[in-house]
């Protein structure tokens, strides 16, 4: 049996055409974290956000599964990504909602959302829109891999 949750957005085109016809955040509901065994089985979503109120939220392609963000979410930016199917987080340094793309134009497109075993972590399945998703304009912000020197030393990095 698999430790994974799978929320699907029905329509996340829809949601954004009929902004005005929106479901207000207050009606998507989190349920309670009651025990172990209610947190891994139930089908109830509970997430558990740290002690900032953060869950961490990794966005990969929808269609490849390449990884290509990793960013934060708080209880608003999650039922802001259910409500418009588009990716908003929120961002640690500037302290604030974070909707991708609102300046950039380079929206992710929600087409699933994942939690594991015991909900404290997510993957956003995204159409990436509008270019890259790194604010260096690479498609990935995954585009480097850390190479271990075989006999110590001074750890690299590589481009991919």
């Amino acid at each position: 049996m698999s430790n994974k949750s799978i929320f699907v957005l029905a329509n996340p085109v829809a949601a954004l055409i009929s902004k005005t016809s929106m479901i207000p955040l207050s009606a998507y509901q989190f349920g309670t974290r009651d025990s172990k065994l209610t947190i891994e089985e139930d089908l109830t979503f509970a997430p558990k956000f740290d002690d900032h109120g953060l869950i961490a939220a990794m966005a990969v392609d929808a269609e490849t599964n390449e990884p290509l963000m990793l960013a934060y979410m708080n209880e608003e930016s999650l039922r802001m990504t259910l409500q418009l199917g588009q990716a908003v987080y929120y961002s640690r340094s500037r302290q604030t909602l974070w909707h991708k793309g609102a300046t950039s134009g380079e929206f992710q497109e929600v087409l699933e959302i994942r939690t594991d075993c015991d909900q404290d972590a997510l993957i956003l399945k995204v159409n990436q829109r509008g270019g890259g998703c790194c604010h260096t304009k690479r498609a990935t912000c995954f585009y480097r891999k850390v190479i271990s020197p075989e006999s110590g030393g001074l750890v690299k990095l590589q481009k991919v």
